[in-house]
């Protein structure tokens, strides 16, 4: 249920007990490209696949975990860094309370053309995203940790350079389960539709296809 080499590992979420054997052999192979004092793990996956579950595992042995999706709620938050020039490019999806109204940036997005406008939203987000998460990692590393992790679900569609990928963490644990599972769970939750799921899965890489990017 695992596939290593040299800074990759790939977990099946059905084997989370042995994730700190996962995790440690991942360690062990770190690639020596960074200088933070804290290893940095990569934790990544598709939706549904048990990422949050590993990211909870890790927070019960201890280490710090920076939460990329909660990152994102805090910029579209009132006052958040986000919020003025995400309102600039999609004007209606200024909340009442001066935060961004996520149903109303959805509908602006599908309105404006959804590829495009998704594109122009992630050029917005996605550096203050990586800034708020690289000022964790740093501040982890002075206060003496020598483990974090960084929760980030579309780490291998955003940082396709290897030289980036690199820069960015020393480990990548990738967690994945079967398609059929993966569907299950994700029409289980609530507002999730057939048709909303495959425009999220088209937008994500195949499993494999990660695995295979980076052997």
């Amino acid at each position: 249920n695992t596939l290593q080499r040299p800074g990759l590992v790939c977990a099946k979420d059905r084997t989370m007990a042995g994730l700190a054997a996962i995790a440690a052999a991942g360690v062990g192979a770190r690639i020596p490209a960074r200088s933070s004092t804290a290893t940095v793990v990569g934790l990544t996956g598709g939706i549904g696949m048990g990422k949050s579950s590993a990211a909870a595992w890790f927070r019960r042995c201890g280490f710090r975990v920076h939460d990329a999706d909660a990152t994102v709620h805090s910029l579209y938050a009132a006052g958040g860094a986000a919020v003025e020039p995400v309102c600039a490019a999609f004007p209606s999806a200024r909340g009442a309370d001066g935060g961004i109204d996520r149903a109303a940036l959805s509908a602006a997005v599908a309105t404006a053309g959804r590829e495009a406008s998704l594109q122009r939203l992630e050029e917005i987000v996605h550096p203050l995203v990586t800034e708020e998460r690289a000022g964790f990692v740093r501040r982890a590393g002075e206060e003496g940790e020598w483990l974090v992790v960084v929760d980030v679900p579309l780490l291998l569609e955003t940082l396709r350079d290897e030289a980036a990928l690199r820069a960015e963490v020393d480990v990548v644990l990738l967690v994945s389960c079967s398609a059929a599972e993966q569907r299950r769970r994700c029409l289980a939750r609530p507002g999730m539709s057939e048709p909303k799921l495959e425009t999220i899965l088209a937008r994500s890489t195949a499993t494999h296809r990660r695995v295979q990017a980076r052997a």
